[in-house]
């Protein structure tokens, strides 16, 4: 992203900044709200149950986004002890992304809709690509979050979906290794390497399965 600033599209580098925010917030609200539905009221306590972006967004993980295209938000705490549910710290987990899916399917769907009845807040191409690239971040941000390695949410899902012995191998691992191999991965894309591809072009491919208006 710091290329467009240098190259003076500030618009563009702010409508992206907005996008990032908004895509961050409503993620780390999901876990909160989630986590308060089944007795841990821990987020609620620390100010986290809010889709004010303050709570949640990060300075330095958003300068990172804005320096070398890699970032975070504030970790919403939890205290599995106080769950209500054995199932809650996956459903806690996919809240995040589930939320990410949410936002993208409004986003495309309000705007596909607003042109149709025609809005005049959707109208022209500033929206378009605002209400998409909205979209677009959000299911990215959807796919990079479930991969299972380091501290994304990823990790806590897969467990559920591996025998007893397999997911204690892999809870092993991924807590010795897990961080390590998620920051190597992310420095090779720093230098270049498409380690990501993936992600991107699942995220586009994600657009067209969402839009039902």
């Amino acid at each position: 992203m710091l290329h467009l600033l240098l190259q003076g599209q500030w618009a563009l580098f702010l409508l992206i900044v907005i996008a990032l925010v908004v895509s961050l917030t409503f993620h780390e609200f999901g876990h909160a709200a989630v986590a308060r539905l089944f007795g841990d009221d821990t987020a609620q306590r620390a100010g986290r149950l809010t889709l004010n972006p303050a709570a949640h967004i990060d300075p330095l993980g958003l300068l990172m986004v804005v320096l070398v295209g890699f970032g975070y938000a504030r970790p919403v705490p939890t205290d599995p002890s106080r769950y209500t549910s054995r199932y809650a710290d996956l459903l806690v987990s996919a809240a995040g992304p589930a939320m990410n899916l949410a936002v993208a399917f409004v986003a495309v769907n309000l705007y596909v809709a607003g042109v149709d009845a025609g809005w005049g807040f959707v109208q022209g191409e500033g929206p378009r690509f605002f209400f998409v690239l909205l979209a677009q971040i959000n299911l990215v941000l959807m796919v990079f979050n479930l991969i299972p390695l380091g501290a994304l949410d990823g990790h806590y899902i897969l467990p559920y979906f591996l025998s007893r012995s397999w997911a204690q191998a892999y809870r092993y691992y991924n807590a010795r290794y897990g961080n390590a191999a998620l920051m190597g991965l992310v420095l090779l894309s720093m230098v270049g390497v498409p380690v990501f591809r993936f992600v991107m072009s699942l995220g586009a491919s994600l657009l067209p399965l969402i839009t039902v208006m």
